[in-house]
């Protein structure tokens, strides 16, 4: 187990119902808003034979119909991998996974990441929140020879790929020069999904068009990560790829749970992000979630609060209100997560992120004052990754800032974040904290697993299945038919 001060925590007492010696408007409304604590105390042995449940459904070999999809297999990936690796090495499924990103490390210094929902913003949440906010425009050197990054493939907007061909046609133009050189990484775990594909096909042209019809040459800048069997799988061996060297998605592993597979784990490792010490948080996590009390279990607490918040006090909007630009695109990540996984059956909350302070100066009035249908949870960072930066004096004081001059950045962004959640207090307005040491791989690796534990609880404790997400299948299926129709027909 880590020490405390490497765990991330969750603390709730910002919901829950205070006591009143006396009848005030406030108290009023806390008293309608806020949970009373004895309802907390009464879920507990419901959340222990939940997690009974979760914990079990790791073993099942053949589960009963009712139960699929049960994607489950990720609870335990990454404490398997990290296994694997010790007792393997290079052999082994996350070693092969380091090896890949080495070799497009030395071959290419810009890739482009294809892919789509879980198979994009998992990879997107760790590069944004763990790399140099400006990794793309900084020097080689200052990047220690990383690649850039770019994600495409998550949409079917012509303009936007059409500027990321243009930016590689002018600036990579010289293939023998690895500063000039480009590669991909194209996700998908059947292959079938149109968005990434029509993008892989066309990058994939350019990529043939830059390096020539050479197999081994569109070998060398390609790493394919797919299922067992599909459409990308036989695509990969047509161009040559024999099958250890096509990533695989693991069975039993969801598109929205796959982070921790090489889908998240080898665009990180591309950008030099340490990919065992998010296992070894993300493993860390599952067994506090497995081991501890309620009192100690984040999993259990964020899962139980949110959830009694959504059911019994109708706050079904869940505004992840995240203090650090770094951690918008993780909020985006747990968007797609929450919805996809609870939003069935007439049932599940509505997720959005909002980066704090910013949208305070945006949809921090409705929050404020609005529709009091939301729960707002706070994923604050405690630790600066650079050294604060002071305010200081100035020989000009029209800003009325010398006052100020001994406090820093991250003083400011503390007195905005306290200020703002007293703000909500005085008007009743239910609050959570979320907090991390810092932004470090071993915090995020917890913070992604803790989410996606308290997700499945919930839809436990929901009877909804977390797993699959049937609703998004609609509008694949009409969008092909109607592409085939139009197809037949002769239209453009």
């Amino acid at each position: 187990m880590q020490l405390p001060d490497e765990a991330i925590e969750f603390d709730y007492s910002g919901v829950l119902l205070p006591h009143a010696e006396a009848w005030t408007p406030l108290a009023e409304l806390q008293s309608k808003h806020y949970l009373r604590p004895e309802r907390v105390e009464a879920v507990k042995q419901q959340l222990m034979s939940v997690r009974q449940q979760v914990a079990s459904e790791r073993t099942m070999v053949s589960p009963p119909s009712k139960m699929l999809p049960l994607d489950s297999a990720f609870i335990d990936l990454p404490g398997k991998l990290m296994e694997q690796y010790r007792q393997k090495g290079k052999s082994s499924e996350l070693g092969q996974i380091i090896q890949a990103a080495e070799k497009l490390k030395g071959e290419v210094d810009r890739v482009v990441v294809l892919g789509i929902g879980g198979s994009y913003l998992g990879a997107k949440a760790l590069f944004d929140s763990l790399c140099h906010t400006y990794h793309n425009e900084l020097p080689a050197k200052m990047r220690l020879n990383k690649p850039r990054i770019y994600f495409e493939g998550n949409n079917v907007d012509n303009d936007a790929l059409q500027d990321l061909l243009d930016l590689l046609e002018n600036l990579c133009v010289e293939p023998t020069m690895r500063q000039e050189r480009w590669g991909a990484v194209v996700i998908s775990k059947s292959g079938g999904t149109i968005e990434t594909a029509t993008a892989y096909r066309v990058v994939r042209q350019e990529l043939i068009r830059y390096y020539g019809h050479s197999p081994e040459e569109l070998r060398k800048r390609l790493v394919p990560i797919t299922g067992p069997s599909g459409k990308l799988r036989e695509l990969s061996r047509a161009d040559g790829f024999k099958d250890e060297e096509i990533l695989k998605i693991p069975d039993g592993v969801g598109g929205r749970f796959s982070v921790f597979s090489a889908v998240g784990l080898l665009p990180a490792a591309v950008v030099g992000i340490d990919v065992p010490a998010l296992l070894l948080g993300a493993s860390t996590m599952t067994q506090r979630f497995l081991s501890e009390p309620f009192d100690r279990n984040p999993v259990l607490q964020y899962a139980a609060i949110n959830h009694l918040m959504a059911t019994e006090l109708g706050k079904s909007t869940r505004v992840l209100a995240v203090w650090s630009k770094k951690l918008e695109a993780l909020g985006l990540w747990y968007d797609q997560l929450l919805a996809e996984s609870l939003g069935k059956q007439g049932q599940g909350p509505t997720p959005f992120t909002v980066v704090q302070t910013r949208d305070l100066h945006s949809r921090g009035q409705q929050h404020q004052e609005g529709a009091r249908d939301k729960l707002i949870n706070n994923l604050v960072v405690k630790s600066t990754k650079h050294a604060p930066i002071p305010i200081g004096m100035s020989d000009r004081n029209e800003d009325d800032l010398n006052q100020f001059s001994r406090k820093t950045m991250p003083d400011v962004l503390n007195a905005a974040f306290r200020g703002t959640n007293q703000a909500y207090a005085e008007s009743a307005r239910p609050t959570t904290d979320l907090t991390l040491p810092t932004l470090s791989e071993h915090s995020m690796g917890q913070l992604m697993q803790m989410l996606m534990l308290a997700t499945v609880v919930e839809g436990r404790l929901m009877d909804v299945n977390p797993y699959g997400q049937p609703g998004v299948e609609a509008y694949k299926k009409n969008m092909t038919a109607i592409l085939k129709a139009e197809s037949a027909k002769g239209q453009p």
